[in-house]
């Protein structure tokens, strides 16, 4: 009787969604959080993927053999806690002292040490939308206050209102995340000058465009950089991130940065990636070649489609009929999975749920794409 009595007790203490003794014990906001959702990752061979912006070539040469370097004895030991020859790298690739830099377990780590730093504990965030959709789970897990500010379908930057929020932190992703719409370093800048607490310029495709933000670390102790090597530099399963910041801004990222927080292997391959920039220019130069030729055919299959200053281009799918919208973007979505080519969809969005986000993939790639394309065009 009491051990039954004590078991309804604390049933009674759940939400009536929650009647796990587990789940009582999380707080509230972890419970109700939903977590990322990333792209789909097939484990069988014989889907064209274009759905998580991964770079199609391999990574610089270089990279296996510095990880082969490291295997064996080395891995026995623990990495560098600071990613030391990693941040010297870096900072030399964009002329900064090695005290403007810090490295992470991709950028999404970066990006977690930036709310956890500066809106930690509840404090307030703001983001334009559409954007990167880790932002809001980020902000969620700190139990913090989102401040969402709308892009229109222009997507033309919107200092103005970008810059009347008080939040202490502000991310901007450019290019843009999921349109692909580069920002003018000159609009950053005015933002950067407006907006009184931390701006972050998420720039994880900055490889792919004409103009990145980089040199406002120099300008502005308020201006965080944030890059990847997962996009242009072909090392997504490596996860290796930068930051780059006033030094004051990087030592509090340090005080919350978990401790190894990159492994040897990722340290000795992103360094051997960094060192060989000619390999990777050559890459980029292919990647953005395809991306104009795969906007240009989706225009003239009727497609409105964004100028893209990253590896994937957005395009609205369209029927013959001129019809558009989160209907027509579903039917393509799925007709392109019966064909096994997985794309991304984005429905939760009012700006975003009428296109499909395409990553840039081989040229043989693009073109199984736009032929699949074609035929869903002859049938929709």
């Amino acid at each position: 009787m009491r051990r039954r009595r004590r078991r309804s007790i604390e049933a009674s203490l759940l939400p009536t969604s929650d009647r796990s003794p587990i789940l009582a014990l999380a707080p509230s906001h972890i419970r109700a959080l939903h977590a990322y959702t990333p792209g789909l990752q097939p484990g069988e061979p014989g889907w064209t993927k274009l759905n998580t912006n991964e770079n199609p070539y391999p990574p610089s040469p270089r990279v296996a053999e510095a990880i082969a370097r490291e295997l064996g004895e080395g891995l026995r030991l623990y990495p560098d806690p600071r990613s030391s020859k990693l941040r010297v790298a870096f900072a030399r690739l964009h002329g900064l002292d090695e005290a403007h830099v810090i490295v992470g377990n991709g950028s999404d780590d970066v990006l977690n040490l930036l709310v956890r730093a500066f809106a930690g504990g509840g404090g307030s965030v703001s983001f334009s939308a559409p954007s990167y959709s880790l932002y809001p789970v980020l902000v969620a897990i700190e139990n913090g206050r989102p401040e969402v500010i709308e892009f229109t379908r222009e997507m033309t930057l919107p200092v103005e209102a970008l810059a009347r929020s008080r939040a202490p932190i502000l991310f901007l992703t450019s290019p843009n995340a999921p349109t692909g719409v580069g920002f003018r370093t000159n609009e950053i800048e005015a933002l950067a000058n407006a907006f009184p607490g931390v701006l972050v310029v998420d720039e994880a495709y900055a490889d792919f465009a004409e103009e990145n933000a980089m040199e406002l670390v120099r300008q502005h102790p308020r201006v965080v950089v944030a890059r990847t090597l997962s996009k242009s530099h072909g090392l997504a399963g490596l996860r290796v991130g930068f930051a780059a910041a006033h030094p004051e801004v990087i030592d509090l990222l340090d005080r919350v940065r978990d401790s190894y927080n990159v492994n040897r292997l990722s340290q000795a391959g992103g360094l051997a990636a960094l060192e060989d920039s000619d390999y990777t220019a050559g890459v980029v130069r292919r990647i953005i070649a395809t991306r104009e030729h795969t906007r240009a055919r989706l225009q003239e299959l009727g497609f409105f489609t964004y100028r893209s200053a990253a590896n994937f281009v957005f395009s609205e799918p369209r029927t013959r009929e001129g019809r558009a919208g989160p209907d027509i973007a579903r039917g393509c979505y799925e007709f392109l999975l019966s064909r096994r080519i997985l794309v991304r969809y984005f429905p939760s969005h009012a700006l975003t749920a009428g296109f499909l986000r395409i990553t840039v993939g081989t040229d043989e790639q693009m073109e199984r794409l736009l032929e699949a394309l074609q035929s869903w065009l002859n049938h929709a």
